[in-house]
């Protein structure tokens, strides 16, 4: 990077180190640091600048510039500000991105850092006046707009500044008033809500009366008659619409195109725009309507950046006042940005930048005066623990041939062939002892379309008879995700497949050239360290397919053996010796190390040859993010929420939660039910795009979520109520009982729109829009299944099943009226207790047989204290009761 540091102000000195909010206010042309104190208060006659600091997952830090603009504020005060928002991206070297916010058209992100709203006061510190005392509040008239970031405006006090679409607050010196407008969203009024709980705490030191007025509701009401009172009577309101706020901007139109760094001006007329337009020496000038884009090259100085800045600023004071600036630089560009392109690609493709080069880089930066803690970050963190589902349901496995599907026996549980694809249901009891149910279909790369759209159609018939707590899923081969591996003990993909259709394409182009060195050579690669990662795939028996980072199973017609990478971690080994296990009961497999293996070996794979032996390094999960789903005329979009919570989860809309490792569509309960049965349909189409400009994979595990039945592994990204899913609460209901100090009223379902969405130029989907596979070709099967043949593992050929709490079969009246057996209360002796004993005492809950133990026999048995053990998360209680025969 050609930044050079020696222009950079000190007050950005130590910047950015840990994650949090840092402010600055323009004070005589220098940046002066505010007090958390001050934090959210900002005056119409000065102009800030925010930065936002984000500690990812990943351990690296994230940087967002925002600086602020009051509508009094002075050109040159603003100009100051936009400059230092340059020097401060230099300070935390060039990673941010930067925008221009201006009072009363905030962009939604900014809006988050100070919930629930901004209200900015009178004055400023350049102006030297202050917000005078006074004793008696005047009247103050408030339009709030906002479903999940609610936009306050100070409007004048006037009958004629009310409307019938938006939810306005009157703030008096002895009472705060709450107006609905009738065609407010239940949303917007929970929001101005939050509003009205502020400005009682901030400015009446929370001891002033609330009163709800509802738009045309007289009655007898004093509260409303109080309200029209101090308009002067009451008048009908006008049935003007609200003003609109500014239209989002078109992604994919970009009006103008300018280099900013030799003033060569560029009409393109493309749309998309050509990636290849953006030269890493060059800045240059995006004008999408609204917001206007300024692209910074990696290879341009700071004075070049300062120049597109101030350009930039020049250019939209010919634009509406609202016009909104974000500067991006190359490599950090931003979803938005990235839409008025084609498919984005980074130049040169992604860096891969080795703990050497780390520290070379950091300490070049450091001589530049760059602080470079935490800004080059690449070692992941710990991995937390995934949330499964209960481990003690029913498993239930089908293989899909054409229309038909065939139980797979338990045994088989956890062997798949690419060729084919299966359809999973695991039936439990969840936390709020509910019967739960996931269902997914998971599909083979080499299975054929026919089969994929048929497997999906068994999980929708499954899907609609179920009347419990229902997940939908669509696996791709080798995009499993955790919730997935865990279901079964060990999962093993074979090459080849069973049904006919696969059959008949590998019987059309078969080659004569397709032979294997010996009859019943395989090879498998292993990965995982938990059960909840472990996979064993067959690969191509030859040396070419092998991997110093994994671990491999090795079987010919006189051998079985473990071959360890020599970047394999002992528990990737002792992964790959379970699996090998399981795959093959009766021999125990010998180990050899890369490195030590005889020449026999070598030439049952066809020979050495050059295979990957680099330490390979593993993406961890990225931070979530959550979008909307919305329709407009012509087109779908997805809309960010920033800084998400569990109440931007509404009940009319889809949302989509993007983990880059797994996809949620999460649909709400009001939701029409043609949008409810195209949920997948929608994701896919947020999978086409983020595939385009984000590089997702194309064949992410995608979820389907119902409003009410959302499952640990969605819930822990959010800081979740149960409470809130129990009975629907309508979000105004809830914070109108909160600030009245009473119980909120529940109901069993949320009310239903007032009206209903017009579909008239409402994009069409797919046209075969139920089918996942719909934009999932898959490349046509050479390979004959291989004459290895799986078996059964110790355990799986001498345990019984465990009982299942959960039978999703419905039971007869007879037996519902049956008198349940009596509790169980114990302590019984842990040889009675085992699952293997033909006299377990009668009563027990056979799910947590370790419970009826005494103290002392329980700390023999797993070798800790009952308080250690209930520490341990569930899958690894589950281990222990299975090594123990009590689960």
């Amino acid at each position: 990077m050609a930044v050079s540091m020696k222009n950079v102000d000190p007050a950005f000195q130590g910047i950015g180190q840990k994650a949090g909010l840092e402010i600055w206010r323009i004070e005589n042309f220098v940046p002066v640091p505010l007090p958390k104190s001050d934090h959210g208060k900002f005056y119409t006659g000065d102009s800030y600048i925010i930065l936002k600091t984000t500690a990812l997952k990943s351990g690296a830090l994230r940087y967002d510039i925002h600086f602020w603009l009051g509508k009094a504020t002075s050109q040159d005060e603003a100009g100051t500000a936009a400059i230092k928002s340059v020097e401060l991206d230099a300070a935390l070297g060039g990673r941010a991105v930067q925008y221009r916010e201006v009072q009363g058209s905030e962009s939604d992100k900014f809006l988050t850092y100070f919930k629930p709203c901004i209200i900015p006061l009178e004055g400023g510190c350049a102006s030297g006046f202050k917000k005078p005392e006074v004793e008696k509040i005047e009247p103050r008239l408030f339009c709030c707009k906002g479903r999940r970031v609610v936009r306050v405006k100070e409007v004048p006090f006037s009958r004629s500044s009310l409307n019938h679409d938006d939810v306005f607050i009157l703030d008096t010196d002895v009472k705060i008033y709450q107006f609905n407008g009738v065609n407010s969203s239940i949303q917007e009024r929970a929001k101005a809500l939050e509003v009205v709980q502020f400005i009682k705490d901030n400015d009446h030191d929370g001891k002033c009366a609330v009163a709800i007025v509802e738009d045309g509701k007289m009655a007898a009401e004093a509260d409303a008659g109080e309200f029209w009172g101090l308009f002067g009577g009451f008048a009908p309101i006008g049935k003007k619409a609200s003003i609109k706020e500014n239209e989002d901007e078109d992604p994919g139109s970009g009006k103008l195109f300018i280099c900013l760094v030799d003033g060569n001006v560029q009409e393109v007329s493309a749309s998309p725009l050509p990636r290849e337009l953006l030269e890493t020496d060059k800045c240059y000038l995006l004008d999408g309507g609204p917001t206007v884009y300024v692209w910074t090259g990696r290879a341009t100085s700071l004075d070049e950046r300062k120049s597109a800045s101030k350009a930039a600023e020049e250019y939209i004071a010919k634009k509406p006042e609202t016009t909104r600036i974000t500067r991006v630089i190359e490599g950090f560009e931003t979803l938005p940005f990235k839409s008025y392109f084609g498919e984005w690609t980074t130049a040169g493709g992604a860096p891969v930048v080795s703990e050497e080069g780390r520290g070379k880089v950091a300490a070049l930066l450091k001589q530049q005066g760059v602080d470079v803690k935490g800004l080059l970050k690449g070692a992941s963190v710990k991995e937390d623990e995934p949330s499964l589902f209960n481990s003690s349901g029913k498993l239930e496995v089908w293989r899909v041939d054409g229309k038909t599907k065939t139980p797979v026996p338990s045994e088989a549980h956890g062997h798949f062939y690419s060729g084919d694809c299966f359809v999973v249901r695991y039936t439990y009891q969840g936390d709020q002892k509910e019967t739960e149910c996931f269902v997914c279909c998971w599909l083979g790369n080499q299975s054929t379309e026919e089969d994929q759209s048929s497997a999906f159609s068994h999980v929708e018939e499954i899907s609609s008879s179920f009347k419990g707590r229902l997940v939908q899923a669509r696996v791709f081969e080798g995009k499993e995700p955790s919730q997935f591996f865990a279901l079964f003990s060990s999962l093993v993909i074979f090459k080849g497949g069973q049904s006919s259709g696969y059959k008949t394409l590998v019987s059309e182009s078969a080659s004569e050239d397709e032979t294997y060195t010996e009859e019943g050579l395989a090879l498998f690669r292993v990965r995982g360290t938990k059960p909840y990662n472990s996979l064993a795939v067959q690969v191509e028996p030859v040396s070419a397919s092998l991997n110093s980072s994994d671990c491999f199973i090795f079987q010919s017609a006189k051998t079985y053996l473990l071959w360890f990478g020599s970047f394999s971690t002992l528990e990737e080994q002792q992964v790959a010796a379970r699996i090998a296990t399981s795959l093959k009961s009766e021999s125990s497999p010998k180990s050899l190390k890369e490195g030590s293996e005889p020449p026999t070996f070598w030439n049952a794979l066809g020979g050495k040859k050059v295979y990957p032996s680099q330490r390979e390094l593993v993406d961890s999960d990225k931070d979530p993010r959550l979008f909307e789903y919305t329709r407009k005329p012509g087109n779908l979009l997805f809309e960010e929420t920033f800084n998400f919570t569990q109440d931007d989860l509404l009940s009319d809309d889809i949302m989509i939660l993007d983990t880059r490792c797994e996809l949620s569509v999460w649909i709400g309960q009001n939701v029409s039910p043609k949008d409810k049965k195209q949920g997948l349909a929608i994701a896919e189409k947020y999978v086409e795009r983020a595939n385009r400009l984000d590089g997702l994979s194309k064949d992410i595990p995608i979820f389907k979520i119902l409003e009410g039945s959302e499952p640990a592994f969605f819930t822990r990204h959010f800081a979740w109520d149960p409470s809130k899913s129990a009975a629907y609460v309508d979000p105004f209901e809830r914070r109108l009982a909160a600030l009245q100090g009473r119980p909120a009223q529940g109901h069993d379902t949320p009310p239903k729109k007032r009206t209903a969405t017009n579909g008239a130029n409402e994009p069409k989907l797919d046209a075969d829009s139920s089918s996942p596979m719909a934009s999932s070709q898959r490349q046509s099967p050479l390979t004959p299944r291989p004459s290895f043949t799986p078996r059964k593992s110790p355990v799986e050929s001498k345990e019984p099943s465990p009982e299942p709490v959960v039978d999703p079969t419905p039971t007869t009246s007879e037996s519902s009226d049956a008198p349940p057996p009596p509790a169980a209360t114990g302590p019984f002796s842990y040889e009675i207790l085992k699952v293997k004993s033909s006299s377990n005492p009668p009563g027990i809950d056979v799910t947590k047989r370790e419970s009826y133990l005494s103290p002392e026999e329980f700390k023999s048995v797993f070798g800790m204290e009952v308080d250690q053990f209930r520490a341990l998360p569930k899958w690894k209680q589950d281990q222990y009761k299975k090594a123990a025969d009590l689960f």
